[in-house]
């Protein structure tokens, strides 16, 4: 399917309701995180318990992300969104009624199989409605504008549970998913030509499908890029930025959390900027993926040889680069729309997404391991050294990443080659771009 010349009002509207879904995605997927304290209370769990609603929720999140994929090719964006949204909801009902562990870990595992649908069915949204040169700064735009959701999460979503009660604030998240569905059945279309689903095959032909998906080298890229670029700064934001800012560097607990703040907003800064570099300059897109991949690398080991604790300046800039990975990682995204057909970018926005979220995971479970081997009997006062030895499991990820972009652009560049398509070295690039001329032959 050719994609739009130009963008249209339309276009505009079904946008909005994707990333008003993707929004509430990521309101249910952080509502339980700022009521931490409260499920303790409720369900008589530990912390361990706790974390382990976290834990299981992004394991079926990542774990799901293929075979959604799959089911998006099949069933088209409108249904899968649709779906996500009544299963989310869901969740929050159980979590509503839940007075036990196992009935709150189920209701959380509905939450992360509803959000796995969400976020991919709205990529292929934007795919499909904005031309080609506008897709890369509106999927920037989708990601940053839908972490909304988390603010919604922290702020009102807390007062109501302080104001009402734990049953009152639950049922309302199920309801504002319930009302989001309705929206979603309403108002949102696949595609400007209408129903883009595949037709129905067999399981011989879905296997045929997800083999070409895997082989096609740019869904490859995507992947280790994907994963290279987002794992850092999502296991940071989302669970050992905190604990290693104020126990590990003996921050006061207002400066970690402004600087918690500080990676938000300039991930929202960076990332329109990485969507236009990636639209102007489409086959050097790798580039940015090395530079953000170097700056992580190089400021983290400085802050973890650093003797003591690191100065404040040096943590402002560990917040500032952390804040590059989560806009590093949509680039992912773009390899897998770019290098394959429409009829698989379900399955291959799914494989992409695969990636950084199975390091996160990785990273989360390694990092405690550590902690916990680095500090005998049962406290939690863990040490500097502690955080240095455990945050130091990340450059296992970073070399498995940066070997698998390196030897999947080299057969994405090989492909180009016999298609014709040579990449000249990248300062003849640049001065024949500032020439107007090709950057190519």
């Amino acid at each position: 399917m050719p994609t739009p010349a130009r963008t249209t009002s339309r276009a505009y509207v079904a946008w909005a309701v994707g990333l008003l879904a993707y929004t509430v995605a990521v309101f249910h997927r952080s509502s339980l995180g700022v009521a931490a304290v409260d499920a303790q209370e409720r369900f008589s769990a530990g912390a361990s318990a706790v974390s382990l609603f976290l834990v299981l929720q992004l394991a079926v999140y990542a774990g799901l992300q293929v075979p959604v994929g799959v089911a998006l090719d099949r069933f088209g964006s409108r249904r899968m969104i649709l779906a996500g949204a009544l299963t989310m909801a869901a969740g929050q009902l159980a979590l509503a009624l839940a007075v036990d562990v196992p009935t709150a870990v189920a209701a959380r595992v509905l939450v992360g199989a509803g959000d796995a649908m969400t976020f991919i069915s709205v990529l292929r949204v934007v795919s499909l409605w904005f031309p080609g040169r506008t897709v890369p700064l509106v999927t920037q735009l989708t990601g940053i504008l839908g972490q909304l959701g988390s603010v919604v999460a922290a702020y009102p979503l807390v007062a109501l549970l302080h104001g009402t009660s734990w049953e009152a604030t639950f049922l309302g998240a199920a309801a504002t998913g319930v009302l989001v569905a309705v929206l979603v059945l309403v108002a949102l279309r696949d595609s400007p030509a209408g129903d883009t689903r595949a037709p129905a095959v067999g399981l011989a032909a879905v296997r045929r499908g997800l083999v070409d998906t895997w082989r096609e080298p740019g869904t490859r890229l995507g992947l280790y890029t994907h994963l290279v670029t987002q794992f850092s700064g999502t296991v940071f934001a989302l669970l050992w930025g905190y604990p290693f800012l104020v126990v590990g560097q003996g921050l006061t607990p207002g400066t970690a959390a402004a600087l918690l703040t500080l990676l938000v907003v300039v991930g929202m800064g960076v990332g329109p900027l990485l969507g236009r570099l990636c639209g102007r300059w489409p086959l050097r897109r790798s580039v940015l993926v090395f530079a953000i991949l170097a700056a992580t690398v190089t400021v983290w080991t400085v802050v973890l040889l650093w003797p003591g604790p690191a100065p404040l300046a040096l943590l402002v800039a560990l917040a500032v680069v952390l804040g590059t990975n989560g806009p590093g990682s949509m680039i992912g995204f773009d390899y897998a729309r770019t290098e394959n057909p429409v009829e698989r970018l379900g399955s291959a926005t799914g494989v992409v997404n695969v990636g950084g979220f199975v390091a996160s995971l990785l990273t989360i479970l390694a990092i405690g391991v550590v902690l916990d081997l680095r500090t005998p009997g049962a406290s939690a006062d863990y040490d500097l050294a502690a955080f240095r030895a455990a945050f130091a499991v990340q450059y296992v990820f970073w070399a498995i990443g940066l070997v698998g972009v390196l030897r999947h652009r080299r057969q994405l560049r090989a492909r180009l080659a016999r298609d014709g398509i040579v990449l000249a070295p990248l300062h003849t690039a640049v001065r024949a771009r500032l020439r107007g001329s090709s950057a190519y032959r």
